[in-house]
């Protein structure tokens, strides 16, 4: 299927001192559109287990523009990758006046009753592979 889109709204509290969006701010803004991937969409298809647990166990972000208050929104791209057993990765592109930032997050599944990770079910598995980068052949560019 390929990246799913996400709008999020740009926030006059989300600016820092030099009229941009602050760091932390853009941490947020990717987990809105996060959320509306694995709890919204995914609901909307009939998957509650993500929205009962699921963790960021690392992210990475590269900040290639500045991303100004005055964009009024964010439009961020998101696909999966490295899906396994237990955990996944989301790779971001976010775009206001241009691509600001690239990202990833490392995405574990969590049992919040027992307090551990736990595994992808079948249905949560089908529901990612739905949203997977499309793979180049090798040598193909």
């Amino acid at each position: 299927m390929g990246a799913y889109v996400a709008e999020v709204a740009l926030r006059w509290s989300d600016m820092d001192a030099f009229g941009h969006v602050n760091h932390a701010r853009t941490i947020t803004l990717l987990e809105e559109a996060r959320a509306d991937l694995l709890f919204t969409e995914a609901e909307r298809q009939g998957l509650l287990g993500m929205a009962e647990g699921m963790v960021v166990a690392r992210i990475v972000i590269d900040y290639h523009a500045p991303l100004l208050y005055a964009a009024k929104s964010l439009q961020v791209r998101m696909s999966v990758r490295d899906l396994k057993a237990a955990s996944f990765v989301i790779d971001y592109t976010a775009f206001a006046q241009e691509a600001v930032c690239t990202a990833e997050t490392l995405m574990v599944p969590y049992d919040l009753k027992a307090g551990r990770p736990r595994r992808l079910t079948e249905d949560e598995r089908g529901f990612l592979a739905e949203w997977r980068a499309e793979q180049l052949e090798p040598g193909r560019a």
